[in-house]
Parts: structure tokens; C-alpha cells; sequence
């Protein structure tokens, strides 16, 4: 049995409308976090999150956890996201992000596609985290900027890879199982979360709280004037301790 807490926000930013979306769910003593960030406009978007999401969401609850859930998921979610490009016809730029975190018999999984990330951390430090599918990811991976200009750099909107564009191999990642051990956290965030918070800032936050809820409440404090600033993007989190 996992021992857990869990908190989520999700809110517009400086904008008039949120395209995020996240859920969680519980089947036979396994959890999954799932969010995910729409693009499209015009609403679109905000359809693209919620369909992929709310695919995964279905799955787990049909057939709950499983050695290849997290990329059968994913390949629903992709599924279910161009099966609405072709219903609407309107809706056929619309694309999104989705990252999910399993938990089951004592091990976690993550998987992402997109620029929504999941951080991993470890006796209050940053152990791991996914690597975004974006033109500035790939400028850092050939050395031409820095992973911390990433939250600067003027293309950092623009995605590689995400539900809804078609793929020519795997498009999402899946990482290796994790033995999980007390005081593990999780994050999972869209890229106007992260933007707003450095990494060292999310480690100062975890280490000052003593449970998930504590722990989102200070980040939020942490980013609430820069989230407020006219133009500033949705930003969601869900934030697990274990």
C-alpha cells in the first residue's frame, strides 16, 4: 500500500482562458497524475488537454496498472486527440502536451510528451526530470544555449513533438521504474509553472513543508506576482509526497 499526499492548481495566469487540464485517479491501490497543456487557440486547446487526458483517465480505470500502461496511454491519448481533429474539422491544429506519474506496488513511472515536465526529488533534492520536446531542448542538447535559458528563449513555445501531430516514431518518453522510498516527491507542471520557478526554488519550498499540500502552497506563493502580469501563461502542478 502507497502512503501518500497529493495537491493540484490549475489556473488561467494572465490569460482570459485555461488550456491546462489535470486529473488524478485511483484504482486497486495504484495511482495515476496525469496533466497535460493544449495549444490550438480558440478554444482548441482546452479540448485537446481534456481528450487526453481524460483518455488516460478512462484506460486506467478499465485495466488499472500494468507493465506497458504508461505507452499504451500515451498511444491512446494520441488516438483520441486526432479522432477529434477528424470529428471537427475546425479543431484540426490542435495539439497538447501530457505528462503522467504512476504509482503502483511500491514503484513509480513517468512518462511526457511536449514541454510539461515532472520533477523528481529525493531527500529534498532534484533527482531526475524530463527533458521537454521544444526547439530551445534541442538547441541546449547541440550546445548552442544553456538548459536555464530555456525559460528565456523566445521559441520556447515552440514544440517538437506533442499529442495530436503525427509521428514518425515514438513520440513520447517513458522513464525506467523507480523503487520508491519515504519522503519521495514529485511535481508535474505545465511550462508556465516551471517557467516561474527555478529548480533550487522548488527544492527550498520542499524542504520548509511536510506535505504535498504545504509544498504547492508555497510554490504558488513563490510565483504569485510574476503569474499575474498581463500575457503570463496558464500554469497547473500537481505536486505527490510520499
Amino acid at each position: 500500500m502507497i502512503n501518500l499526499t497529493y495537491a493540484a492548481w490549475s489556473g488561467p495566469g494572465g490569460r482570459p482562458y485555461n488550456e491546462d487540464y489535470l486529473r488524478m485517479r485511483r484504482h486497486e491501490g495504484s495511482y495515476l497524475f496525469a496533466l497535460a497543456d493544449g495549444l490550438g487557440g480558440l478554444g482548441h486547446g482546452e479540448l485537446a488537454s481534456l481528450t487526453a487526458v481524460e483518455s488516460v483517465i478512462g484506460r486506467f480505470t478499465w485495466e488499472g496498472a500494468h507493465r506497458s500502461f504508461l505507452g499504451e496511454a500515451m498511444e491512446t491519448a494520441q488516438g483520441a486527440v486526432q479522432y477529434k481533429q477528424q470529428e471537427y474539422p475546425e479543431t484540426k491544429g490542435m495539439s497538447s502536451t501530457l505528462v503522467m506519474l504512476l504509482l503502483s506496488r511500491n514503484h513509480a513511472q513517468w512518462a511526457h510528451i511536449g514541454d510539461s515536465r515532472l520533477y523528481f526529488f529525493r531527500k529534498g533534492k532534484l533527482k531526475a526530470r524530463t527533458y521537454d520536446h521544444s526547439v530551445p531542448q534541442m538547441l541546449v542538447q547541440m550546445h548552442e544555449i544553456s538548459q536555464e535559458e530555456i525559460r528565456f528563449h523566445p521559441d520556447r513555445s515552440k514544440l517538437l513533438r506533442s499529442l495530436g501531430m503525427e509521428w514518425t516514431s515514438d513520440g513520447y518518453e517513458t522513464s525506467d521504474p523507480v523503487t520508491c522510498e519515504s519522503g519521495d516527491a514529485f511535481l508535474l507542471c505545465s511550462d508556465g509553472f516551471w517557467e516561474l520557478l527555478h529548480e533550487r526554488e522548488m527544492e527550498h519550498c520542499l524542504v520548509k513543508t511536510k506535505d504535498a499540500g504545504s509544498w504547492l502552497k508555497r510554490m504558488l506563493k513563490a510565483v504569485d506576482d510574476a503569474e499575474k502580469q498581463p500575457g503570463s501563461d496558464n500554469l497547473s502542478a500537481i505536486c505527490v509526497r510520499l
